[in-house]
C-alpha cells in the first residue's frame, strides 16, 4: 500500500513550516512599524488558513490540521498585537513623543 497519506500530511507540514518562515524572514530582515502595519501573509498562507477555517467550521479537520489552525490563529494573534503596537508607535512620533 502506497504512502499517499503521509505524502499529503508532510506536504501540509511543509505548508505550515513556509508560513512561519515568512514571519521568522520579515522580522530577522528588520522593520519599522510602518512595514509591520503593510505585512499581510502571502497567498498561500491566506488560502491555507481559509482552506482550515473551512473544513473547521465542518468538522472534517484531522488533528494534525487542528494543531495546524491553532498555529495559524496563534501567529494571527501576535500579528495583531504587533499591529496595534506598531499603530502605538506611529502616532505617538506624529505627535512629537
Amino acid at each position: 500500500m502506497a504512502d499517499g497519506g503521509g505524502a499529503i500530511l508532510r506536504g501540509e507540514v511543509a505548508k505550515a513550516a513556509r508560513t512561519h518562515e515568512e514571519i521568522v524572514e520579515f522580522i530577522a530582515g528588520g522593520t519599522t512599524p510602518e512595514r509591520v502595519l503593510a505585512f499581510r501573509p502571502s497567498a498561500e498562507a491566506q488560502e491555507r488558513a481559509a482552506e482550515l477555517m473551512r473544513r473547521s467550521h465542518e468538522g472534517t479537520l484531522t488533528d494534525e490540521e487542528r494543531s495546524e489552525l491553532e498555529d495559524f490563529l496563534e501567529l494571527e494573534h501576535i500579528l495583531i498585537l504587533a499591529k496595534a503596537r506598531a499603530r502605538a508607535y506611529t502616532r505617538t512620533n506624529r505627535l512629537g513623543g
